[in-house]
Formats: C-alpha cells, structure tokens, sequence
C-alpha cells in the first residue's frame, strides 16, 4: 500500500485529541530508543503536532471522521538503528507500519496487539531476533505480513495459516526450522514466500487448499525433502512455482501440466527424476522453465526444443542422453538404478 494520505500539521494537532496525544506519547519513547539516524530524519519529530512527523500519516479515524489519527507510518530505507518499545501499542488507529530496511533489532513488541487496524506490517530487512513474532497472529485485519531478511528462529506457528485475511506472507530469509505446518493450505493467501530457512520434511499435501487464491509460491532453499505432492497441480491460479535448491526427489507431477496460468517453474539443483512431459511443456503462459541439476532422462516432444518457442529453459546436468552439459552416466546410474515410489514417502506433520 501506497501511503497517500498528506500531513495535517497544525489545524488538528494532539491539543484536545486524546488519539493523537496518545501517538505523541508512543512516538516520543520510540524516538528516545533510536540510537543512529544517519540521515537525521527523525530529526523533526519535536512538540505535540505529530502529524508534522517526518514519516507519520495522519488521516480521519476509521470510527470517527472528524477525528485525525496517526493511520501509517513509512520509515523504509534509512538505515535507523533502535528497537521497538511497548508505546507503540498507543497508536491504536495505524493501518499501516512500514520499517524495511533499517537496523531495528530485539523484539517486537506483545503491545502491538493494540493495533487491531493495522493491515500492513513490513519489518524486513532490519535486526530482529527470537522466536517467531506471535503478537502478529493477534491482529486481525492484517493482509500482508512480512518478516524477511531477519534473525526469527524456531518453528512458523501453523496458527499463522488459521488466518483468512492474509494475501501475503513472507518469512524468508531467517532462521527458521521445524517443518512447514501441515494446514498450509487454510489461509487464503496469494502469495507465500518461505525462501532460504531450514524447515525440511516435505510440502504437504494441504496445499491443495490454497487452489482458489495462490499465485506465487517460493520455497527456495528450504531443506524440503520427499516428492512434489500431486495437490500442487490443483493451484490453477498460480503463476510462479519455484521449489530448486532442496533434496527433493521422484517425478514431477503430472497434474502441473493443467496450470495454465504458470509463467515460472523452476525444479532446479534437486534429485528429481523422470521424464520430463510434454504437457508442461505446452503450458500456455510458460515463459521460464528450469530444470538443470537433477537426474531427468527425457524430455518429451517441444520439451527437447523449448526455446524456440521463446520460453527460457535451463536442462543442464542432467542425465538427457544426446544433449550437452549433461551429469556422467556413473552419475546418473547411482540415482537411476534406483528409482523412487513417491507412495512410500511420508510427510512428517506440524499441527
């Protein structure tokens, strides 16, 4: 979300409205936790007209529309450093709360329940630690929620996917472990990004459950293991599949070749084998398609060819006979000679 909303400095200030001096106080103790503002730009934030606020957005209260509250704030990009005190938790009107891109550390705080408006929180990018931050899964307007690029550890609660308001949710690039929780699928969520953490186990077969909403899925770099689950297949609306870089094994699953909005797959550095289906290949809006660094041994039909028909491909070391660049057939026969039966792999749960 973009924010829009101009500052009202003077004709509303906290004088007489209890929400904005409640904000004022909030905004004070943040101030007195910011240790480095590199390029002072919370320099402005003195005297009780918050609104003024370098990086605060005041607008009418969602309850009220002739009362102003502070509704977004927008520090992204600064390189602040400090934390987050429990006077946040006094903005009790924002709708939106963007810091990407700092050096904001510690926790977030238990006091940002209060803000049961709020739908946009982006901590990306900044120093945040602990356990996953389970204030967010008490908020209950939140539609996108991003945590990439921070030091959150441990197991992603499965509550997190109980919540039916979310579209976006990225955890990327932490420190998480455990498995990927078994009720994957309950949220309606369009996007989910788990990218780069060390979840392992394998993609459970809920996903299916996401058929009706998910457009991109990234599970990049994520310790998953077993076979893709045929339920994949069912996400007829997705458009960006990209599981490479884990150890997952067996067949790609037929039941991708009726994804016809797909414009991305990439199965790349796995163990995956098989055959490589020419319904895939035919995917009408496939504009990238990689699947170098696994043990395919055939490409069906336009699957030799797909660059001519415009798409980017990628069949690298593999074990394609005729082809170049291609695994040694000592490789190849230590991975073919024992072929993998999807049905004896078994998810291990996270309830």
């Amino acid at each position: 979300m973009k924010l829009e909303t101009k500052h009202t400095g003077d004709h509303r200030s906290s004088v007489g409205n209890p929400r904005l001096k409640q904000a004022y106080i909030g905004l004070q103790a943040w101030k007195k936790v910011i240790y480095s503002d590199p390029t002072n730009f919370t320099t402005n934030w003195v005297g009780s007209s918050v609104c003024s606020y370098r990086g605060i957005f005041c607008g009418p209260a969602m309850d009220d529309n002739t009362t102003t509250v502070v509704s977004g704030i927008d520090l992204n990009h600064l390189d602040i450093a400090g934390f987050l005190p429990d006077e946040l938790g006094l903005l009790s009107d924002l709708a939106v709360f963007h810091i990407n891109s700092n050096r904001f550390c510690g926790i977030l705080p238990q006091s940002l329940s209060n803000l049961s408006l709020l739908h946009e929180l982006d901590v990306s990018n900044n120093r945040f630690v602990g356990p996953f931050p389970s204030v967010v899964l008490s908020l209950p307007s939140l539609r996108y929620l991003d945590l990439r690029y921070n030091e959150f550890e441990g197991a992603v609660p499965s509550q997190l996917f109980n919540n039916i308001t979310l579209d976006a949710i990225f955890v990327n690039n932490n420190r998480f472990t455990s498995v990927i929780p078994s009720n994957l699928g309950m949220s309606t969520a369009s996007v989910v990004v788990f990218a780069n953490n060390k979840f392992g186990g394998c993609l459970p077969p809920s996903i299916a459950n996401f058929a009706n909403s998910m457009e991109e899925l990234l599970l990049i770099n994520t310790s998953l293991t077993g076979c893709l689950p045929e339920e994949v297949g069912y996400l007829y609306k997705l458009r960006v599949l990209d599981v490479s870089n884990n150890q997952l094994v067996g067949p790609i699953p037929y039941s991708i070749a009726g994804l016809s909005h797909l414009e991305q797959l990439n199965l790349a550095h796995n163990m995956m084998s098989g055959d490589v289906s020419t319904g895939i290949c035919v995917l009408p809006n496939l504009a990238n398609f990689t699947l170098s660094y696994n043990y395919f041994c055939e490409e069906e039909g336009i699957c030799g060819n797909l660059t001519s028909r415009g798409v980017v491909f990628d069949d690298r070391r593999n074990c394609l006979i005729g082809k170049k660049q291609q695994r040694s057939k000592k490789e190849c026969d230590a991975v073919l000679d024992h072929p993998v039966h999807c049905h004896h792999f078994q998810c291990r749960q996270q309830t």
